[in-house]
């Protein structure tokens, strides 16, 4: 049986991980960046780090623009992570960008 999870995460400058896959896997049912500014519009990068292929990554969206008070959602959705993957994100400001992770685990 799944079990449902959710991750988040505010963004900094540098990549981090959000979520990382238990030894049974997941899959990603849905990824939400939300720009939280005010103001100003800001980049965001969104990957997975494939732990079986040595940790490769690759880029799901990359400096995304996302406008003030808007969000984007990341397509991912049946993205299967294989146990100790991960998705990791940053945005071109710290601090104003968080980002939502939804997946089933098992």
């Amino acid at each position: 049986m799944s079990t449902p999870k959710n991750a988040r995460a505010a963004l900094g400058t540098a990549a981090a991980d959000v979520y990382t896959a238990p030894a049974g896997g997941a899959k990603v049912t849905m990824m939400q960046v939300a720009n939280i500014d005010g103001t100003n519009p800001v980049a965001v990068t969104v990957q997975w780090t494939d732990s079986s292929a040595g940790g490769t990554v690759t880029r799901l969206c990359y400096q995304a623009d996302v406008a003030a008070k808007d969000s984007l959602s990341v397509q991912a959705g049946g993205l299967i992570l294989e146990s100790g993957d991960k998705i990791q994100a940053l945005a071109s400001a710290a601090g104003d960008a968080e980002i939502t992770v939804c997946v089933l685990e098992g």
